[in-house]
């Protein structure tokens, strides 16, 4: 056995394929609650991405090179069309944000408009002819330690890449990113110097429900890769905890995104093992670990200490003047 195969190998190989979705989703959410707002509808919003992307794998015929692009911008689009229901519920009406963002996951989740699409669809059928493949980029998949890790990912995972590095600049090295953060911190003071607040909110809830379904994408179209109702499984909820977990930065963020994602696929590795240990309290772990997370940030101090923005989940309503 080679120093690939051993199992802190494996482990950490695996998960980063298996982090890549949370990577997406959890970015995305990243810049909802920068501006202010909580979406917890990332779970139906990922199911849409899926379902989405699912559709055009399986239906448009032509090279995966051409189909899989078009595949995640349609995946972008679904998931973007429910981001923006809970927009103008959240910004414009001034709903509870929580209760529509629980009342999306329920619309779009398993129960709901995805399932409803598949059926039409007659998706499930078998796996998609166009997915994404692992990639021996540079041609090092089989170097020592790194060859798996890094070189053998998914094109997908090295997207998630970019994507944390451009929105790690773009919060902290670009006066528009200057201007997301005022608004969560301060709607009134960046209202007060020209900042736009609901065209800053519903921009950026928009295009955290288009990084929700190229996670929803990552799913229907590389881990499983067929339609399968309520793929995602949950992933969505971790997904919210990891923003807590990174203190509302892309950087931090992707260090728990791996770790979510290696306990999340520790099941798997260990019975390729041979290992016997309870499936159930395997997959009972990622979550566990959420619930926990959560608890401990649930109150506003805590959440204050951590980094969250001050105006997170408050409606704003701008003065008259």
């Amino acid at each position: 056995m080679t120093i690939n195969d051993s199992l802190i190998v494996v482990i950490v190989a695996a998960a980063i394929y298996y982090g890549t979705p949370l990577v997406f989703a959890a970015l995305g959410e990243i810049l909802a609650e920068r501006s202010g707002v909580i979406n917890l509808g990332v779970e139906g919003m990922m199911l849409l991405g899926a379902v989405g992307a699912s559709w055009v794998a399986a239906t448009f015929d032509g090279p995966a090179g051409i189909v899989l692009p078009i595949a995640l911008v349609v995946a972008m689009l679904f998931a973007a069309a429910g981001a923006a229901i809970h927009a103008v519920l959240t910004i414009t009406l001034r709903v509870n944000q929580i209760i529509s963002g629980l009342a999306l996951t329920i619309f779009a989740g398993i129960a709901g408009v995805s399932s409803y699409l598949a059926g039409i669809w007659k998706l499930g059928q078998g796996p998609v002819p166009n997915q994404f493949d692992r990639v021996d980029l540079f041609g090092l998949s089989d170097a020592p330690v790194v060859g798996p890790i890094l070189f053998n990912q998914t094109g997908l995972t090295y997207l998630s890449w970019l994507a944390v590095i451009a929105v790690s600049v773009y919060l902290f090295r670009t006066r528009l990113g200057l201007h997301l953060r005022a608004v969560g911190e301060s709607p009134q003071t960046a209202d007060s110097v020209g900042v736009g607040v609901a065209r800053t909110r519903y921009v950026h809830v928009l295009i955290g429900g288009a990084f929700a379904g190229i996670a929803g994408a990552c799913f229907s179209l590389s881990i499983v890769p067929q339609w399968v109702n309520g793929m995602t499984s949950g992933q969505g909820w971790i997904a919210l905890a990891l923003v807590i977990f990174g203190f509302w930065r892309p950087d931090l963020m992707l260090v728990g995104a791996y770790l979510f994602g290696g306990l999340s696929s520790l099941r798997f590795t260990l019975q390729a093992r041979g290992i016997d240990i309870s499936s159930a309290v395997l997959d009972a772990v990622p979550y566990v670990m959420t619930v926990v997370v959560l608890v401990l940030v649930s109150n506003s101090p805590a959440r204050r200490r951590l980094g969250a923005p001050a105006a997170l989940g408050r409606p704003y309503e701008r003065e008259e003047r």
